[in-house]
């Protein structure tokens, strides 16, 4: 424990010191002068992404994913964001917007004073999760092209010391699983296959039909008996799969921890943690934590979970929605050194309208473009009504 502590201290101390890169970057008083004297423009717009296939995990299936993408120019800059709204996250383009209207930045003169601001958004409203990360990433995309640099490099990553990142197969017919699977063969090196349905083994058996890949697997809550889901778990750890998410509901925390003490597989948090406060309690209760940028409200706070959850001993994944090129890619700046990676969200909708992080070898690679890493390839109007 007193390791864990001494090396919670050196990370905090390595995240405090992340968030005052971007000020040492803007002291002269050429670069003091141009920001006193510019205000930031948030504005925003709704955008619905296209699935190129029907996605079904445990409980519902869609077709489409919302979201509003957001922009804030600065000095002849444009930074931008992306809040994605999958039903389960509770909230929806109208919710988003109408946390946007609230936003004033007015009183900020200085867009890599990301504490500051980030601060000042959080405490606009309770929850709004998604909205908050739209506004977070559109500022870390501004800051660092203030900067001039992406933000691995700010970090202190190697953005090609990343894990592979899974490509998602859902719940579907035999011969949709099959087909999907063959997709990613020769892109991908490790599947993500959603269970906690009636029929997970004739799942893996028609992935197992097709490839021999490793697999992770995420019951999205749907297993219901903590034995059965055991019993599952040893099953596919026979058929190659190397980890497990979420097995049982989001606040059964005795029995999701008698499943991480049983497992021959590390078990992962996805629906029990959404942001830092989260993390400490779920020490002992899982093997490790995937953070989401729309559960944790962006990537200030992701940077945090990842540094504690590391401090505590336990396993990190970064994870996403079905989102634009935008949010992976900032999701994809904190990618290096983590345990998993699943970061296939831009991969599987037919009107990205960013460039930014790209498959290379199964691998989510940043840009080195400044900021987040993105540009926007197509107009899109952006207002704030």
């Amino acid at each position: 424990m007193k390791q864990n502590r001494r090396q919670f201290i050196k990370t905090s101390a390595l995240a405090a010191a992340t968030f005052t890169v971007p000020h040492i970057f803007t002291t002269s008083a050429a670069k003091k002068q141009r920001i006193v004297s510019k205000k930031m423009k948030l504005s925003w717009t709704p955008y619905d992404l296209q699935l190129r296939h029907v996605f079904t995990i445990s409980g519902f299936s869609r077709k489409t994913t919302p979201v509003v993408l957001t922009k804030i120019e600065f000095d002849g800059l444009e930074g931008y964001g992306e809040a994605s709204l999958p039903p389960y996250l509770g909230e929806t383009q109208a919710s988003v917007i109408d946390f946007l209207k609230k936003v004033d930045l007015s009183g900020f003169h200085d867009p890599t004073h990301l504490e500051d601001i980030l601060e000042y958004i959080d405490r606009i409203a309770p929850g709004n999760t998604a909205a908050k990360a739209s506004v977070d990433i559109a500022l870390h995309d501004l800051a660092g092209k203030i900067i001039g640099a992406p933000w691995y490099q700010m970090y202190g990553l190697n953005k090609m010391k990343v894990p592979d990142t899974t490509f998602t197969i859902g719940i579907d017919t035999n011969e949709v699983i099959r087909e999907k699977t063959k997709e990613a063969l020769g892109r991908f090196y490790i599947l993500k296959v959603k269970v906690g349905g009636t029929d997970d083994k004739r799942t893996i058996e028609a992935i197992r039909s097709v490839t021999d890949l490793p697999l992770t697997v995420d019951a999205n809550q749907g297993w219901k008996d903590k034995r059965y889901a055991l019993d599952m778990i040893y099953w596919m750890k026979e058929k190659g799969v190397v980890m497990v998410e979420q097995p049982m509901a989001k606040d059964d925390y005795d029995g999701n921890a008698w499943i991480t003490e049983n497992s021959p597989l590390p078990v992962f948090a996805d629906e029990s943690v959404q942001r830092l406060d989260d993390v400490e309690r779920l020490k002992g209760v899982f093997s490790g934590i995937n953070i989401k940028l729309m559960k944790c409200t962006g990537m200030r706070e992701a940077w945090k979970m990842r540094n504690l959850a590391q401090a505590l001993g336990m396993k990190v994944m970064i994870g996403c929605m079905t989102e634009t090129s935008c949010a992976i890619s900032a999701a994809s700046q904190l990618s290096a050194g983590l345990d998993f990676a699943d970061l296939d969200g831009a991969l599987l909708i037919a009107n990205d309208c960013f460039d930014g992080a790209k498959l290379e070898n199964g691998k989510m690679i940043a840009t080195d473009f400044p900021g987040i890493g993105v540009k926007l390839t197509q107009k899109i109007n952006f207002g704030r009504e």
